[in-house]
């Protein structure tokens, strides 16, 4: 049926929980899998919640982000590792993570994405933007939504 399947992760519980059943699934079918993770590059400046209090050097914040992509691809990495499941990772810098998840998909040329939902609906999904409607909608392969 599915032969590789791509699984973005942004870090938060419910995609880690994503991965690890998407791990299952590829164990069961005999497939592989590609993790995912996008973020935009490291700014100047540095937050605590939603005020900017400091700057820090663009080498200091781009360690930064590489070392959360490490941590959050690592939850794929072992469970894949744990189940036989052959396992590739991915870190893209990128501010448009659905776009990103697309053209990854297409380039690994994966057959399916397994990717979480927040199921954020009505006005607040329209405010936030759901990038896991925005990979189904410009999906051309099988997107199977994990909530």
């Amino acid at each position: 049926m599915y032969k590789h399947i791509l699984v973005p992760t942004d870090g938060s519980a419910l995609s880690r929980a994503a991965a690890l059943s998407a791990v299952k699934l590829a164990s069961a079918l005999g497939a592989r899998i590609t993790g995912l993770f996008a973020a935009p590059a490291a700014t100047p400046l540095e937050y605590r919640g939603l005020l900017p209090v400091g700057l820090r050097s663009p080498g200091k914040g781009a360690a930064m982000i590489k070392k959360t992509a490490g941590r959050y691809l690592e939850v794929i990495e072992d469970a894949a590792r744990t189940a036989g499941v052959r396992c590739d990772v991915v870190h893209v810098i990128s501010d448009f993570p659905a776009d990103t998840i697309l053209q990854v998909a297409a380039k690994r040329k994966c057959d399916l994405i397994y990717i979480a939902s927040h199921g954020r609906r009505g006005l607040r999904g329209v405010l936030i933007g759901s990038q896991t409607q925005k990979v189904l909608s410009g999906a051309k392969i099988a997107v199977l939504i994990y909530r």
